[in-house]
């Protein structure tokens, strides 16, 4: 879906994306990347051990409908050993763990992550509380709009979800980039309409796209 990293050009052309915007408004912008928002190998493990165990209850009706003979210890040894070379491919190919795991766990640890780049990265200490975190987490194919209180209370969530559909949209071309510029551009017009710059305005969150 998309590529390894964001060349330096798409570093710069967020970072000049986000000062155009900044430069209208006393709202703050922040943007935020991730390749991942887990490893989830822990979750694709348990997820494989289930679909084991009951691969293995077929296999034991079915040894058991045949008449073949086969003893329970050989039996146990075969589930371990399969189960341990699961294991191995999933710690030789990590890729694989987001596909064996429910949506809903990969879409909770996303919005969990977003919720904690918004507190790490102090978008939330914004002097008039007028910060917005822009996030997308891109293997889960994930976008979110973390908003403080000062600009969220003043824009409807529908708005809001609609940022989140350009952000989604350029992850989905394989162009983020082209998504955070246009995201970037929104929020900017809704932080100018709000929150318009003032004379004595200051910058206090740093303007680049941070990828983790």
């Amino acid at each position: 879906m998309v590529s390894e990293t964001l060349s330096s050009e798409d570093h710069d052309r967020v970072t000049a994306a986000i000062r155009d915007a900044e430069e209208k408004t006393a709202g703050e912008i922040y943007c935020v990347v991730a390749r991942s928002s887990d490893s989830y190998f822990f979750p694709a493990a348990l997820m494989l051990a289930l679909a084991m165990l009951a691969v293995g209850l077929v296999v034991a009706f079915l040894i058991e409908y045949w008449w073949y003979e086969l003893r329970i210890p050989v039996f146990i040894a075969a589930q371990l050993l399969a189960f341990a070379c699961a294991l191995l491919v999933l710690r030789l190919f990590p890729r694989l763990c987001i596909w064996l795991v429910p949506r809903r766990l990969k879409y909770r640890q996303a919005h969990a992550n977003a919720v904690k780049q918004f507190l790490a990265r102090n978008v939330h200490l914004t002097t008039a509380r007028t910060g917005v975190l822009l996030f997308v987490s891109l293997a889960e194919r994930y976008a979110e709009v973390v908003a403080d209180a000062g600009i969220n209370q003043k824009v409807s969530q529908e708005t809001w979800d609609g940022v989140v559909s350009q952000l989604i949209d350029g992850a989905r071309a394989n162009r983020p980039a082209d998504g955070f510029v246009t995201a970037i551009a929104t929020v900017g017009a809704l932080l100018c309409e709000h929150f318009p710059v003032s004379a004595d305005d200051i910058n206090e969150l740093d303007d680049h796209l941070v990828e983790i």
